[in-house]
């Protein structure tokens, strides 16, 4: 089944569950993917495409988690921790740092890349390499720490 129609059934089960929050959840999901798709026309789009969208909206709840938790509102950031986790569900299973680690040293290896000039280029592959199931961030720290 394709992820846009997994989100649209679990938005009906959680309307039949009456779960106002993981509704809201999918909903706000759900928009996020229609305005992608729109963005993307006359393309139609793809689960990597959607992969993008639920990691760029994880991402955005992470920040608010830290915000709200240095402001001391804890009822909001327990509550986009929880957004955080419905979200997570449509991700694909993420990478071990080891598993990471490996794909990087990899690349270097297949790049020939020796200084942080090439940063970018085996990034750029790398990223490609763990097919949206690493956090790009843990990845361009392990790249930094190789090409020291």
């Amino acid at each position: 089944m394709a992820l846009k129609e997994q989100i649209l059934n679990d938005i009906k089960e959680a309307m039949k569950a009456k779960q106002p929050e993981r509704l809201s959840a999918l909903r706000m999901l759900q928009s996020a993917v229609k305005n992608k798709e729109i963005e993307l026309r006359p393309n139609s789009i793809t689960d990597s495409d959607i992969f993008d969208v639920v990691k760029k909206m994880v991402k955005q709840r992470k920040e608010s988690i830290e915000q709200y938790s240095a402001a001391g509102r804890t009822d909001l950031a327990e509550k986009e921790s929880a957004e955080a986790d419905m979200l997570s569900h449509y991700l694909p299973a993420q990478l071990s740092e080891d598993q990471i680690k490996n794909i990087v040293e990899a690349v270097i290896k297949d790049l020939n890349a020796t200084s942080q000039k090439e940063m970018g280029a085996v990034m750029k592959e790398a990223i490609a390499r763990c097919k949206g199931a690493a956090d790009n961030k843990i990845v361009s720290q392990i790249i930094k720490s190789k090409l020291q």
